[in-house]
């Protein structure tokens, strides 16, 4: 299924797995394409689908559950996707350009229990199916992409328990989005607006900032996007920020220009900053890439 719905996701020419894992419960690829401008595609999926962008996704990309909100309402696309099983998304955009993402089938039988059949997919768990916000889904996304990349001993076996935490995950983030729509959570349009202004590559935002653009108070924003993501707001700017870091830098900018970009004071607070949160040096990621690259090189296979 993941090999179909790879075909004309983008409707791009020569797109295609770079690596691949398949087992009994998740089926996940390295996906490279050349997008074509002003293009229209539906994503859709027996299993419940995830695609998380490694390049920005094409200009003025959005999507709709046509089934659910009718073929006028076309929400932005995050970073993260998830396509449930039998509501099928029809996904817009007007730029071309190169995309690659990581691709996730998730096939197990807790996975089409749980997201499949008893999570009752109510508005706003599909608003939030399409920019799907958990640090924790995109770190295990992760470390299935490296297990895909470089399978060793007992790859399979981790692939199958990481993929059930997935699974798990990503229903508790779909819970929770309902719960905090009684519970106290930020409302779905005050998070779109803080995603959006976490776009540009001008200067953090401030908490005042960021309530007086959700007409709330401090104290509102903080306490409500708590509940909404289970982790501080500060954190998210700060992550958000390093991954965006990451991508200029795997798109081979120099250290200074990315620090520029960021609005960093110098390449040195940069270089600190991208070091305490990766545990690595901007140069060292570089680094990295090009070792990685090289190696899809040798195995025939495109870089992404």
């Amino acid at each position: 299924m993941l090999n179909a719905m790879t075909a004309n996701a983008w409707s791009g020419a020569g797109e295609g797995i770079n690596a691949g894992l398949r087992v009994s419960s998740v089926e996940i690829g390295l996906v490279h394409a050349a997008v074509v401008p002003n293009g229209r595609s539906v994503w859709s999926c027996g299993n419940p689908l995830l695609d998380l962008s490694v390049t920005p996704r094409p200009v003025n990309a959005r999507g709709a559950f046509v089934d659910k909100w009718g073929g006028n309402r076309f929400e932005k696309l995050g970073d993260i996707v998830l396509v449930p099983p039998g509501h099928p998304l029809s996904v817009r955009w007007d730029g071309g350009g190169i995309q690659s993402s990581i691709r996730c089938e998730l096939k197990g039988k807790l996975a089409l229990q749980r997201l499949g059949g008893q999570l009752e997919w109510t508005d706003q768990r599909l608003r939030a199916a399409m920019d799907v916000s958990s640090h924790t889904v995109r770190l295990l996304l992760r470390r299935l992409t490296e297990e895909a990349r470089s399978p060793r001993r007992d790859s399979k076996l981790l692939a199958d328990s990481i993929a059930t935490q997935l699974t798990i995950e990503l229903c508790r983030y779909l819970e929770s989005v309902q719960d905090d729509h009684v519970n106290g959570g930020l409302a779905a349009w005050r998070l779109r607006l803080i995603d959006e202004r976490l776009q540009s590559l001008a200067v953090p935002p401030t908490l005042i900032e960021l309530a007086a653009l959700c007409s709330i108070s401090v104290r509102q924003l903080t306490r409500g996007f708590l509940k909404s993501h289970g982790c501080t707001l500060g954190h998210y700017v700060q992550h958000h920020r390093m991954e965006t870091a990451k991508k200029l830098l795997w798109n081979e900018g120099s250290v200074k220009a990315v620090a520029m970009a960021l609005s960093f004071s110098s390449t040195s607070s940069f270089a600190y900053a991208f070091r305490r949160w990766t545990g690595i040096t901007p140069r060292q990621f570089q680094q990295r890439v090009l070792r990685s690259n090289e190696l899809d090189v040798r195995r025939g296979s495109t870089p992404i």
